[in-house]
């Protein structure tokens, strides 16, 4: 539980931070953080404000969940950029993302690379404390 924390805020601290890396675990952390806090906001849409405000089913009726994923759209991006310069990568080809189903894995295949352990043109590889 400590490592979500530290990952979430340092993500959160890094709100807009293209520069510098990213290691694996903080990236994982990160992502796990957000799921759960996205789940939480979508127990809480369909459960509570949906109801309240009148809305229809749960799948239209998300005001919450939507601020919420567009509030960290911008640390989301910037933790993917950071972990493609661990791995000595250039953050644009978080954009391979836009090709249907093969962008996705070859992503995913970036993401669980490890890191590089020297220092690469991205700089040296930061601290990720997680204990």
């Amino acid at each position: 539980m400590e490592s979500l924390q530290t990952a979430a805020r340092t993500v959160l601290s890094k709100y807009a931070t293209f520069t510098g890396r990213a290691s694996r675990s903080e990236f994982w952390w990160w992502v796990l953080a957000v799921f759960l806090v996205l789940l939480v906001t979508q127990l809480i849409d369909g459960l509570i404000i949906g109801p309240l405000l009148g809305l229809g089913p749960a799948s239209e009726s998300e005001p919450l969940s939507f601020l919420v994923s567009l509030g960290l759209l911008l640390p989301n991006i910037a933790v993917g950029v950071r972990r493609m310069h661990d791995i000595g990568r250039t953050g644009w080809w978080l954009l391979i993302a836009f090709i249907p189903i093969i962008g996705f894995f070859v992503l995913l295949y970036f993401y669980v690379q490890p890191s590089q352990p020297d220092t690469n043109q991205y700089g040296p590889p930061e601290p990720f404390k997680a204990d």
